[in-house]
């Protein structure tokens, strides 16, 4: 990123600050060799990472246990051009430690659309990157008018 482009670079904690303060992001996975993309309400748990309770027999569950997936979440004004938008990108495995589920159960995301049986999928929090659109900005600091 150039530093005039209109873009901050948000660090680790910045980034993390901003996660827990939305519920929707989009947890991106690879499906039959291509990428998918699917919205999920989450959580972040006591060591930040992403926490998406979903149905035990969903097609997410058997894609991503195991797998490196990316997770995005981001917060956009398109009145005034400002926002911010955040990766974190690790590990992904599901939650089988019967004295974990139950603290999740209690303390982790609600799901929005209970199933019958429900499962927990933590993302760990390898790498979070992050950028922030400075509001009546364009490329190179060329103001922008409303």
């Amino acid at each position: 990123m150039d530093a005039n482009d209109g873009f901050r670079e948000l660090d680790r904690q910045e980034c993390l600050r901003l996660l827990a303060k939305v519920p929707v992001g989009r947890i991106v996975y690879t499906r039959h060799a291509l990428p998918a993309v699917l919205p999920v309400n989450f959580a972040l748990d006591h060591d930040c990472a992403v926490l998406v309770r979903t149905s035990a027999a969903s097609d997410l569950v058997r894609a991503v246990d195991g797998a490196v997936v990316a997770f995005e979440a981001d917060q956009v004004d398109a009145t005034t051009h400002s926002g911010w938008s955040v990766v974190v990108t690790g590990a992904a495995c599901l939650i089988t430690d019967p004295a974990e589920h139950e603290r999740l159960l209690r303390t982790g995301p609600r799901s929005w659309v209970p199933a019958p049986q429900e499962i927990f999928v933590r993302i760990d929090p390898e790498l979070v990157t992050g950028r922030e659109l400075a509001a009546g900005r364009t490329l190179y600091g060329v103001p922008l008018a409303f």
